[in-house]
This record gives C-alpha cells, sequence and structure tokens, in this order.
C-alpha cells in the first residue's frame, strides 16, 4: 500500500453505487473502487443487502467494494459483511476501540476504513487514536451528533485545513470525501494530497450516475 507521502495518481471511490449498470460505469471511466450503501439514518445511496451482494460478487478484482455500514457492535457488523461480501468495510459512525480487533479475527483478509467526520480540530484527536487501528480513514462531512445522525452523501465540503493536518499526522492511507465534483477535485487533491478521493453526488445527476460528469472528473485528476 502506499505511503502517506507518495506521489500519486488519486484512486478513486465512486460511492452510491445502485446497480450493476452503474458499477459497470464508473469502472469503465476509471474508478478503483465502489461505495454500497446499506441502511444509513440518512443521506442517499441506500440499496437492499441482496442487491450489494450481487454487484460485490460480479466486480473483478482489482476493483474494491466497500460495505458502508452505519452498524456499530462488532457481531452485527461481521453478520453484515457475511451477507454482502465486499472486499472492504467502511465504519460510518464511530465504534469502540474494541470492534477492530474483532474484526479484524472474524474477517481476515477484509479492509477495514474508520470514516472520520471532520467537524473541527478534535477530529485530528480522534483520527490519530483509530489510524492505527485501521487500514485506511475516509474524511467526510457528516456530523454525528444531530438527533438524526449524518454518516455521509452530504454533499457539501469540510475544512481541507484540518484534514491536511490529520494526512500528515497518520500513517495510514486517507481518502478524502464531502462535496467533490469535477469543479473542485484538482484543488481539493492539491490541498490535502490523500491517497484516494471519494465521490458520490458531484458525479450524478437527479440521483442517477452521470457519464460526462464522471468523464469531467477524471480528466480534471
Amino acid at each position: 500500500m502506499l505511503g502517506k507521502h507518495s506521489v500519486h495518481r488519486p484512486r478513486v471511490k465512486i460511492c452510491c453505487i445502485s446497480s450493476l449498470d452503474e458499477a459497470e460505469l464508473a469502472i469503465a471511466h476509471g474508478a478503483s473502487a465502489l461505495g454500497l450503501v446499506s441502511a444509513m439514518p440518512s443521506g442517499p445511496g441506500v440499496i437492499d443487502e441482496t442487491l450489494i451482494a450481487r454487484i460485490a460478487a460480479e466486480v473483478p478484482p482489482p476493483i474494491a467494494t466497500f460495505l458502508l455500514t452505519s452498524l456499530t457492535e462488532a457481531s452485527d457488523i461481521v453478520d453484515q459483511h457475511r451477507r454482502c461480501g465486499t472486499t472492504t468495510l467502511q465504519l460510518c459512525d464511530y465504534v469502540d476501540l474494541s470492534v477492530y480487533e474483532v474484526l479484524r479475527q472474524s474477517l481476515p483478509g477484509i479492509g477495514i476504513v474508520q470514516v472520520v467526520h471532520v467537524t473541527g480540530s478534535e477530529s485530528l484527536e480522534l483520527a490519530t487514536s483509530v489510524a492505527p487501528l485501521v487500514d485506511a480513514l475516509l474524511l467526510d462531512s457528516g456530523n454525528t451528533q444531530l438527533a438524526v445522525k449524518q454518516l455521509g452523501g452530504t454533499g457539501r465540503t469540510h475544512d481541507w485545513q484540518v484534514s491536511q493536518q490529520i494526512r500528515k499526522a497518520v500513517e495510514v492511507p486517507l481518502f478524502l470525501a464531502g462535496g467533490l465534483k469535477p469543479g473542485n477535485v484538482a484543488e481539493a487533491f492539491r490541498s490535502v494530497g490523500p491517497f484516494g478521493l471519494d465521490v458520490c453526488s458531484g458525479v450524478r445527476t437527479d440521483g442517477r450516475l452521470d457519464a460526462e460528469k464522471l468523464r469531467e472528473l477524471f480528466a480534471a485528476i
């Protein structure tokens, strides 16, 4: 896996994939990973676990498939992953630190990515405490403190200066998400220097994956 200071073309994860056709479209334009969203308290892109499993089974290596989960109990996450069969777990909510070891033991070979919702400087402390326990971090613009949690898909950016501080402080690869689109993705990459970029609403029109916006995104990168 690339080190945090490597100079590289960023990996691109296209999230909120809703069908095999969308998966194929994203891969054809250059996606390195696909995000498959299971039940969430809010936000776009949720699909049934049966469809997640079907898409995950059809996606060829080396394309990664991320199961986005809002679950926080280790046993529930393990059971859900076994139903869905993705290559990677994306934990969209915060979990007890003990959960990571259970996931490692129960799901050998499955990548673990923890989402950190960048709300301010306190996110730096959270990220550095979690980073040694996971394979990667994903910085997003949600808010877990709201009455109805926002765990992603907000379509808004966050403070990229904080994201840059996190990137410099941790030793694991970092994905940047939150309000990315063809018009700002190059600036985002220059500002933060992440391993990967995660895009959902910025490449969609009326909720559907847009081939022209995908082309513009990868051209900008």
